[in-house]
């Protein structure tokens, strides 16, 4: 990982690593694409023709490590990353896909700079059965500290949501108790935290959920979620504002989107190129 040091912050790249993948792949000269993903790319198992297994997990495990410093390829990499056991033709394409993203912009990193305030801001977001294999969500959730980007994640959730609430809920849980350690880990430096640390979510049936005192049966299965998030609630740790889904930054994390959206979303995680 590359450390540069401006008078606009700290700026932390893997440019050089970027380059020596591309080479290595023989992607060095390709066609540059604007973003990792096709607009709403859903991947399937056993699509395509059987490729090597050994270079394709090479590939992706080399990716894992490059998302370190681009959030922007998380979401991308975590979907490539499902098939590592019997990856197919199509699963292939979809690395090259990110490979030609990364041409466009090798140096691309993310930049901590000075805000004048201390606050945790956390977004989160899921996209409802996403998955064609077996139907389930993948959520994702980014962490912002003093308005830098310190944390962020996509996963597909190990069961299968009823709604869309559910799902946006669960992904919920996940959100807070990344910035529950967050949280702690800021108090363990001394650095001061304002409390109530805010939590944004685009669903407002997840959000009447936390509100609502009162047990359904739509509800039970998500009780223990439910009970957790509402503790925290009360306690005045979090409060769960409403955000617009073209305000949501986690969205990034659960969806493929064209450049239109996908670029202002990057460029409001932080990052930046200082190399174009």
């Amino acid at each position: 990982i590359e450390v540069a040091h401006s008078p606009s912050g700290i700026f932390l790249s893997q440019r050089k690593y970027t380059i020596d993948f591309l080479t290595e792949t023989g992607m060095l000269g390709c066609k540059p694409a604007d973003t990792p993903l096709e607009p709403n790319t859903h991947l399937k198992g056993q699509e395509g023709d059987p490729v090597d297994k050994g270079s394709y997990q090479r590939l992706v495990g080399r990716l894992i490590y490059l998302s370190h410093t681009r959030p922007d390829i998380t979401f991308a990499v975590s979907m490539v990353s499902q098939y590592m056991h019997d990856p197919h033709s199509t699963h292939l394409e979809a690395i090259y896909r990110i490979l030609r993203y990364l041409k466009s912009a090798p140096g691309r990193g993310i930049l901590f700079s000075k805000h004048g305030h201390w606050r945790v801001d956390c977004f989160t977001d899921a996209d409802w059965a996403g998955c064609p294999d077996d139907r389930r969500s993948t959520y994702g959730y980014c962490t912002i500290v003093g308005g830098n980007l310190i944390s962020w994640r996509s996963k597909k959730q190990s069961v299968v949501a009823r709604s869309s609430a559910e799902a946006e809920f669960r992904a919920m849980a996940r959100g807070i108790c990344e910035l529950l350690w967050v949280r702690g880990l800021l108090q363990d430096l001394g650095l001061p935290t304002d409390p109530p640390v805010r939590f944004y979510c685009d669903n407002k049936s997840a959000i009447s959920i936390v509100h609502n005192p009162v047990q359904h049966d739509r509800t039970k299965h998500i009780e223990i979620d439910r009970h957790f998030i509402k503790e925290k609630m009360e306690a005045g740790v979090i409060c769960i504002p409403f955000v617009q889904s073209g305000s949501q930054l986690a969205d990034i994390f659960t969806k493929g989107f064209g450049f239109k959206i996908f670029s202002p979303i990057v460029s409001k995680l932080g990052m930046s190129n200082i190399y174009a």
